[in-house]
């Protein structure tokens, strides 16, 4: 790959230029085609209750709103002849059904208080982004000022429209914010206009590709808006994480004496490695999401692994021809005192070599006493309450949002939580539905079912059936329609499961926005273990891959998983106590996401053990040079300090971008992942792996004897496409001759230097055997020679 670069790097560079330009293009319509909502479960029973309820009866649950305000009263004539124009419009619409409105029916409870407003309520048909479309082409046209009449569009549907609109211009902002902060960040690093700004042109054509690649994904499955929002932040992260490892090695590499040329193909065997398998990790704690069944959680998986894909590929393709090109003029533009240029301190001096070498004089009370900081910060996610966004998570400028707190405090009554039990396969029985209806209506927080047979409240008959409840009846199949007295989420998700108690003579299937939030709460609980279960176990397989030990991927794995607890604690604190809602400019609701917790830990336990991946391949290599575990930890934690730090200072960044966001739950990112990436460069790297690795001494890198012979044949090293062959040679004084002990693992070889030791105890305490030894091979006596494999790894 490398000759190929290095002879057409041109070639290359116009390439990557061309597919960026087509693919930006394309991904400038990906809004277009992604759906607002994703957060059910199309398998779940509240699904299969609205695809029974379309098909046999072609309905669906109202989700959409049209408020209509008046300059008087509902029953002007000049308005009711407004309004009675705005309902013929949406029954001749198509996709629209059930419409229903004050001036049709007459119903108190599409009439507000003051007699001033009045409800329009419809079904709107579809697939998400079909229904998306119908509800523009009604905003846009119906909307606004209607002669007499000013309307407004709320409801569910109009909620997930707004919500892709709104993602977009959130989008906007977080890249406005985040490129110049880093922009900034890289001219500290780097002291130079043309360093600093390599990151940033690899950024953008990360974002670019990656978003033209989501839109052809969208030919082949659905994606929910989720995917463009990480896509473009993450992106932006990786990209700039990924560049700047690439272009300070090679800068490295030019300081060191090499040419251009030469120096990129260091940069690519060894810098080059680290970014691959920082991208693999990354990509396998987000392939996690694809096992939920919720859209908006898989969009998600797909846009991580796709966005670390290609920040990985151009970081490696274009970046290397970039530099070909530019040459020793990478230091062009010079500012001054710069990070990564600053002197460098000599081995065992820095600042991480002696905060290491402190941490372990007391591994144990220095390791316990950070663990239970972090379990402190984190201990308010016990009291954790999950939910899914309603119209509170948008700014209060939405209509959607208005519209529902509007109608919450001017009408006496509302249907916006309308549950439907749906038997879709029962034989008609007039008796037998009346019973079901009664034992609906006597439920807790039910002010009224509705179904073939009439009206009913508090276990009785309230009005008789007429005409129009014939719509809950077909041939073999009949619903009803249950009105809650209340929007309280938990009073609703304790309604659901009551009416899926109700004894029916047939299966009974129970939907709406309420029972579509318990049962996707309910995928995500039970699609988690598995979740879980295959990052955990594709992440040890990786680390050790890269260690050839058994103990460190373990290690790295509860590390990580550690660092996100105070992420977790801060979730809670903020977004669903309510502290800092102020300051951040949000509406508490009471509860957290679901999605949340779920698509933020698998972005930050991907960037944590990003982390550990590169620390732990440079200790591993200090190891081997020294065989000595301690002096081993210290150094390579020096060796990677600096540059890490400001790879996690510019990704923590470009994360911030998300708080521009006026979503709520796009906010919780701007916090978490920032401070997921903090925790884990400070308190995991500089405390809690030292002390660990400390405690563990040389266990750290045990394995196995079949799985040692397993990693010397297929390991992978970040210096080479295999494990380095590295061998330990011990003479043994005592010999008669200078036999050669030959020892291809760490772990042997501190085994063979303590057996040596033994020796040499033995000698003292055996002189004549000693010297006899010594005449025999006088220059081999107490020598060890080591001897280590070309290996070269990253900064």
């Amino acid at each position: 790959m490398f000759e190929f670069t290095r002879r057409r790097s041109r070639w290359v560079l116009g390439v990557f230029a061309v597919l960026a330009v087509v693919l930006g293009a394309l991904g400038a319509t990906l809004f277009e085609r992604v759906e607002g909502g994703g957060y059910t479960d199309s398998g779940s029973e509240s699904s299969r209750a609205l695809e029974v309820l379309g098909t046999e009866f072609g309905q669906a649950p109202p989700n959409l709103l049209l408020l209509v305000e008046t300059e008087s009263s509902v029953e002007d004539p000049e308005s009711t002849a407004a309004a009675t124009a705005l309902v013929a419009n949406l029954q001749e619409r198509a996709g629209v059904t059930e419409v229903m409105s004050y001036w049709t029916s007459h119903q108190p409870a599409l009439r507000s208080v003051d007699g001033k407003q009045g409800l329009i309520v419809a079904s709107v048909l579809g697939s998400e982004r079909e229904i998306d479309q119908r509800v523009t082409a009604i905003s846009e046209e119906l909307t606004g000022k209607q002669g007499s009449l000013q309307v407004r569009a709320g409801g569910f549907a109009m909620l997930m429209h707004e919500t892709v609109q709104q993602s977009k211009t959130d989008i906007a902002k977080g890249e406005a914010i985040a490129f110049p902060l880093t922009l900034i960040a890289l001219l500290f690093v780097f002291g130079g206009l043309v360093a600093a700004s390599l990151p940033l042109l690899v950024a953008i054509g990360t974002v670019l590709t990656t978003m033209g690649a989501l839109w052809l994904l969208t030919l082949f499955t659905p994606l929910a808006v989720t995917a463009a929002n990480v896509a473009t932040l993450l992106g932006l992260g990786l990209a700039i994480d990924y560049s700047l490892l690439i272009v300070s090695r090679y800068r490295d590499e030019l300081a060191e004496g090499r040419t251009p040329a030469g120096a990129v193909a260091t940069t690519l065997r060894t810098a080059g490695r680290t970014v691959a398998f920082s991208a693999l990790t990354v990509a396998v704690a987000l392939a996690g999401l694809l096992f939920f069944p919720l859209l908006a959680i898989r969009s998600m998986g797909y846009a991580g692994i796709v966005v670390a894909a290609l920040a990985a590929l151009v970081s490696l393709t274009a970046l290397p021809a970039a530099l070909l090109l530019i040459g020793t003029r990478i230091d062009k533009g010079q500012l001054g005192w710069w990070f990564l240029r600053a002197p460098r301190p000599a081995p065992g001096e820095g600042a991480w070599h002696k905060l290491a070498t402190a941490v372990m004089r007391k591994p144990i009370s220095i390791g316990l006493a950070v663990t239970a900081l972090l379990l402190l910060l984190g201990a308010p996610f016990l009291g954790v309450k999950l939910g899914f966004p309603d119209e509170r998570t948008l700014p209060e400028s939405m209509n959607s949002r208005q519209v529902t707190e509007i109608v919450a405090r001017d009408f006496g009554e509302s249907d916006q939580h309308t549950l439907v039990a749906v038997l879709p396969d029962s034989a008609y029985s007039a008796a037998g539905l009346d019973t079901i209806a009664r034992d609906m209506s006597d439920l807790d927080n039910v002010r009224r079912v509705d179904t073939a047979t009439g009206s009913y409240a508090q276990g009785g008959l309230l009005l008789e059936p007429t005409a129009a409840n014939a719509r809950f009846r077909v041939e073999k199949a009949v619903y009803l329609s249950i009105v809650p007295t209340t929007g309280d989420s938990d009073a609703l998700a304790h309604l659901v499961e009551q009416v899926r108690a109700v004894r029916t003579p047939s299966e009974l299937l129970v939907g709406g926005v309420a029972a579509a939030n318990t049962d996707s709460v309910a995928a995500i609980e039970n699609a988690l273990p598995w979740a879980l279960g295959f990052v955990v176990i594709m992440m040890l397989i990786v680390l050790f891959a890269l260690t050839g030990s058994v103990v460190l991927p373990v290690l790295a794995v509860i590390l990580s998983a550690l660092s996100l607890t105070a992420t977790f604690g801060a979730l809670v604190w903020i977004f669903q106590d309510g502290h800092l809602s102020g300051v951040l400019g949000f509406t508490v609701t009471g509860d957290l996401s679901a999605t949340v917790p779920v698509m933020l830990f698998a972005a930050a336990f991907g960037l944590a053990m990003d982390y550990q991946v590169f620390l732990l391949s440079r200790i591993r290599e200090e190891y081997d040079r020294t065989g000595k575990n301690e002096t081993a930890v210290a150094l390579g934690l020096e060796r990677v300090g600096r540059i890490v730090t400001a790879a996690a200072i510019l990704i923590s960044l470009v994360f911030l971008g998300f708080l521009a966001s006026d979503i709520t739950f796009m906010k919780s990112f701007g916090i978490g992942l920032p401070l997921a990436v903090i925790v884990d460069a400070t308190l995991v790297r500089g405390f809690l792996l030292p002390a660990a690795m400390k405690v563990l001494g040389d266990a750290n890198w045990y394995a196995p004897e079949f799985l040692r012979r397993l990693h010397d044949r297929w390991g992978l090293d970040e210096g080479g496409s295999a494990r380095s062959k590295r061998e330990v040679v011990v003479r043994d004084p005592l010999a008669a001759r200078s036999e050669e002990v030959v020892v291809v693992d760490p772990l042997a070889r501190a085994e063979a230097a303590r057996a040596q030791a033994a020796r040499a105890e033995a000698e003292r305490a055996d002189p004549a055997r000693a010297e006899d030894g010594t005449r025999e091979n006088s220059r081999a006596q107490e020598s060890i020679s080591v001897s280590t494999g070309s290996r070269e790894t990253s900064d």
